[in-house]
């Protein structure tokens, strides 16, 4: 079995709902996204995914949200945790004809500070 993880970056803001604290207000952060994928076999080339390929899919989905207020993008507080299970169904749709399977997204709102989700 091999994991293969690639990563890649958007600048948004949010505020978190029924938060109490700072929070709550209207802030950005530099967002960091780690999609890890699973392969159990390897093309010809020895790659389970090309990771140009992984990163091109994972870019589609992250320029949504690039330069936008996740609060008008989510229907739920876009924290970290929601943030990540949002990614993780979109790219695993995007995945749905691929041999590789997604294993976890992990999302860095801050540099030590992220949430993973996987299912």
């Amino acid at each position: 079995m091999y994991e293969i993880t690639t990563e890649s970056h958007f600048s948004a803001a949010h505020s978190l709902r029924n938060y109490d604290g700072p929070c709550e207000n209207l802030h950005g952060h530099n967002w960091l996204v780690r999609a890890t994928v699973r392969c159990e076999t390897l093309d010809k080339s020895g790659l389970g995914i090309d990771f140009k390929t992984l990163k091109h899919l994972l870019g589609a989905i992250l320029k949504d949200y690039d330069h936008k207020n996740l609060n008008d993008i989510l229907d739920e507080s876009p924290s970290s945790e929601c943030l990540s299970r949002h990614i993780y169904r979109r790219l695993s749709e995007s995945l749905s004809e691929s041999e590789a399977e997604l294993v976890r997204i992990e999302v860095q709102e801050t540099p030590g500070n992220s949430a993973v989700y996987y299912e």
